[in-house]
């Protein structure tokens, strides 16, 4: 009853209500003319306007967060800050909008590894929420969301066919230098840091083995990335057009 009657609840609800107003308010925006052809283009680029917002907002909030309370960086068990407990808090409710949206919109088999994703990623950060440990390694991260501005800017350019242009080339190294600082450096630093509770029955063993999993997706992603913008020729067809969309 205790965790039901939690205040988080109320910050969580905010966070994914407001996400849902801003689908809805971007969903009025004009579409490219390649995207509102096809209705899975057009559900997808509107997904991605939500993410490109998300990613825009807590990445920045992310830095601001580990600039003003740098002890994150080393105490990610028991540092805390109340900005850091929003961002978590915002982030959450951006998880679990996305996944409404992709159950809602009857696209969980084309986007199942984003579900499997984000349900790891609401593991982790109800932690922090609820229990109010590990806020600074939440904190750390969301610095991926810096690399998803450029990553969510390629896929946007996919979808409208725009590889031929001037910004999808440049956007491509870019987006791979920002792959490196801001998931692949700070995924190992992480891994690192809660390798120490390996073997042990606690809260840091169970985001130890979400941090794996994510480590697995994460260097399974790369390995597409380089495929499709630097090796295309290795890249497999594009059999399923759904499939597409989510790379």
């Amino acid at each position: 009853m205790h965790l039901l009657l939690h205040p988080a609840w109320p910050l969580l609800l905010g966070a994914t209500l407001t996400f849902r107003a801003l689908r809805r308010a971007l969903c009025r925006l004009p579409l490219p003319a390649h995207v509102r052809t096809d209705p899975l283009r057009t559900w997808r680029w509107h997904n991605l306007l939500v993410s490109f917002t998300h990613s825009i907002v807590s990445g920045i909030w992310a830095l601001l967060c580990l600039w003003q309370t740098p002890e994150m960086l080393v105490e990610m068990e028991t540092s805390w800050s109340l900005s850091g407990y929003l961002l978590v808090c915002f982030s959450a409710g951006y998880f679990i909008h996305d996944t409404v949206d992709i159950v809602v919109s009857k696209q969980t088999r084309a986007s199942w590894e984003y579900l499997v994703h984000h349900v790891m990623a609401m593991g982790a950060f109800f932690s922090g929420i609820f229990w109010k440990s590990f806020v600074g390694g939440g904190v750390l991260t969301l610095l991926v969301e810096v690399s998803n501005i450029f990553l969510t800017l390629r896929m946007m350019m996919k979808i409208n066919n725009a590889q031929d242009h001037l910004l999808y080339r440049v956007n491509k190294y870019v987006n791979l230098v920002m792959y490196f600082f801001f998931r692949l450096a700070p995924q190992v630093y992480l891994t690192k840091f809660f390798l120490q509770y390996a073997g042990q029955r606690n809260l840091g063993t169970f985001l130890l083995v979400i941090l794996l999993m994510l480590d697995l997706m994460i260097l399974i992603y790369f390995s597409r990335l380089l495929r499709s913008d630097f090796c295309p020729q290795r890249a497999p067809s594009r059999q399923h057009k759904d499939k597409f969309l989510t790379e």
